[in-house]
């Protein structure tokens, strides 16, 4: 095995890692606490490839694998969760399903801006009533009589960059008689009528990435913008989760590396009893488990990565890999976020540093692009072949 990175793989981290630090590190206190979108900032990440990482050159993306994805991700995560999110979305989420499942027209027409940063896409899966139970969804598509067209009415609940999103990924049912095999992927224009967001949710964490419920009310959706064929959506949205849920082990590592150097940092510098508390075996124990889990989490990720383009070259998927990856990951970015407040105690529990940030960050990647709990199930259905 050998684990040394390519050229381009150390040019993309060296690149996101300089680019987090001057400009997003001097912003992230602030958009954390007014939730303003990082339009700004998010504007400069596309103008260096970070929005279409994976994406081939000639839809407007970097044409990078997906480790140099992963790297990338860390790097931003580490100095602003928030960034990450809007970031991974764009990459893992939207881009990807079109580049897998999208006719030639619709990567150049809908990959290209939002590869390029000069738009952002979102995701339109989850509803109030189906988190995690996808294939109960009540948005419905309706064919028009001539075929043009599809009309379509529902809602969807925790849309991230719904507010500022000029493209949806959105999954809707044609027949819900069908359960999920009557789900159907589409594209849709969200300046088009009968797309309406409701107002941006007040979150715990990731609070610069805007997040929101959207309705549709007779919205019509050109037939020309299905993804697939009908009936394909509930495979295109699993498909596509996993590459998301690799997005979100490598934001983990990213947040629970910030966390872990922050204790590092702290454990040299504060005195106690005459010395510094680093050299006191409870925090030695600390910084170890911290460190182990670390790695461990970061190998896991890479080796989803690496796994995602070999299922990719022979046309299957890496799911197992992929959830190993985010579960371990997700509460590793716990775990550690919790170990820094408690190495640094009152401090940790202030605003005035990033930890208490950190710790509220942390917790949505448990939650988002399925639970932990969802996490175990998957991998022990995979690997059982049970359900």
């Amino acid at each position: 095995m050998d684990f040394s990175l390519t050229d381009d793989q150390l040019m993309i981290q060296a690149a996101a890692r300089d680019f987090a630090k001057r400009e997003i590190e001097p912003v992230a206190a602030r958009l954390d606490e007014s939730g303003e979108f990082p339009a700004d900032t998010i504007r400069k990440a596309g103008e260096l490839g970070f929005m279409g990482v994976e994406v081939p050159e000639e839809y407007g993306g970097a044409g990078l694998d997906a480790i140099s994805f992963c790297l990338m991700m860390e790097e931003i995560a580490a100095v602003d969760a928030a960034h990450s999110t809007i970031i991974s979305v764009n990459n893992s989420l939207y881009c990807n399903a079109i580049l897998q499942f999208g006719s030639e027209q619709q990567k150049q027409s809908f990959a290209r801006p939002i590869a390029t940063g000069s738009a952002i896409g979102c995701y339109g899966l989850t509803e109030s009533q189906s988190g995690s139970d996808a294939s109960s969804m009540r948005t419905r598509a309706v064919l028009a009589a001539d075929g043009s067209h599809y009309v379509v009415n529902g809602k969807k609940s925790w849309i991230t960059s719904g507010p500022v999103a000029r493209y949806m990924l959105l999954f809707a049912t044609v027949d819900p008689a069908k359960g999920a095999r009557g789900s159907t992927a589409f594209i849709v224009d969200t300046q088009e009528p009968g797309y309406f967001h409701g107002k941006t949710e007040p979150k715990l964490g990731i609070r610069a990435s805007a997040t929101c419920e959207v309705e549709f009310a007779d919205c019509r959706v050109p037939a020309a913008n299905r993804l697939g064929a009908e009936g394909q959506g509930f495979q295109i949205a699993m498909t596509v989760l996993d590459a998301g849920r690799i997005g979100i082990a490598a934001q983990s590592v990213g947040i629970a590396r910030a966390a872990y150097e922050a204790s590092v940092r702290h454990a040299r510098e504060r005195k106690a009893f005459g010395t510094a508390i680093g050299s006191f075996q409870m925090i030695q124990s600390k910084l170890a488990d911290m460190k182990c889990r670390i790695d461990a989490a970061r190998l896991l990720t890479w080796r989803a990565a690496w796994h995602k383009g070999e299922a990719a070259r022979r046309g299957g998927r890496n799911t197992t890999e992929a959830s190993v990856a985010k579960l371990f990951a997700s509460e590793t970015a716990m775990f550690c976020a919790h170990q820094a407040v408690q190495i640094h105690g009152g401090m940790g529990f202030s605003k005035e540093m990033p930890l208490e940030r950190y710790f509220r960050d942390a917790k949505i990647t448990e939650i988002y692009e399925g639970t932990s709990e969802i996490q175990r199930l998957v991998i022990a259905r995979q690997e059982t072949g049970l359900r």
